[in-house]
């Protein structure tokens, strides 16, 4: 087998590890924080996934949870202020490659 030929498999085959983890995670929407908070308050008890991310001397606050079998992110410059009844993860890092998709 050539070089080519195993590059070429290997993408074909890390392209299908990625397609069959969009089709296990569903769907993810992106909102404004505003309608984010909106939708933590619809739930009785919100699980959020959170995180921070820096760039040089900016920070991004990264959101998700899920509201009848969706997801949903949000992202904002300053720290969302979450309902009490909200339980909270801290993630190290959402990965978000496929959010960069707009629809």
């Amino acid at each position: 087998m050539s070089d080519e030929t195993t590059v070429g498999a290997s993408a074909a085959a890390a392209h299908q590890r990625i397609a069959k983890a969009t089709k296990a995670s569903g769907a993810i929407i992106r909102v404004k924080p505003a309608d984010f908070l909106t939708i933590l308050n619809k739930n009785e008890k919100p699980l959020v996934v959170n995180t921070t991310s820096s760039f040089f001397s900016s920070k991004s606050y990264r959101y998700l949870t899920a509201y009848k079998g969706l997801i949903f992110y949000t992202k904002d410059n300053d720290p969302l202020h979450l309902p009490s009844k909200a339980e909270v993860i801290e993630a190290d890092k959402i990965w978000n490659k496929e959010l960069l998709v707009v629809f």
